[in-house]
């Protein structure tokens, strides 16, 4: 497991999905724990295009004791296997998750969850 972004990133390739698209995706993974999305939970770190070709998204768990990294590797192959032809998880742990990094739409969602956030 890789603890920097993703080196030798470049823009998406011709004909690759733009960023926004990407974060849409994978606004259907839920974090199985806490209910909200990957991106609004600043689970995240960024994405970019590999020379190779491939999607690699820099992301990180809530700690990284986290049981459901397999969950949600395979919600992201659910979301992205239709939309790209490859794509990798960079499982980034400096900096190491925060509460901060939720958005706003993520603290409404926990609010909805009756989180106190």
């Amino acid at each position: 497991m890789a603890d920097t972004p993703a080196e030798n990133a470049v823009q998406a390739p011709a004909g690759q999905l733009p960023a926004e698209e990407v974060e849409e995706a994978l606004k259907n993974v839920i974090d199985p724990e806490l209910g909200v999305n990957i991106v609004d939970l600043g689970l995240l770190y960024g994405h970019e295009w590999a020379e190779d070709g491939a999607l690699v998204l820099d992301m990180t768990l809530t700690t990284a004791a986290c049981p459901l990294q397999d969950v949600i590797e395979e919600q992201c192959a659910q979301n992205l296997d239709p939309l790209v032809d490859e794509w990798r998880v960079n499982w980034v742990w400096m900096p190491p998750w925060g509460p901060e990094r939720i958005t706003e739409d993520g603290r409404d969602q926990m609010r909805a969850l009756g989180f106190n956030i």
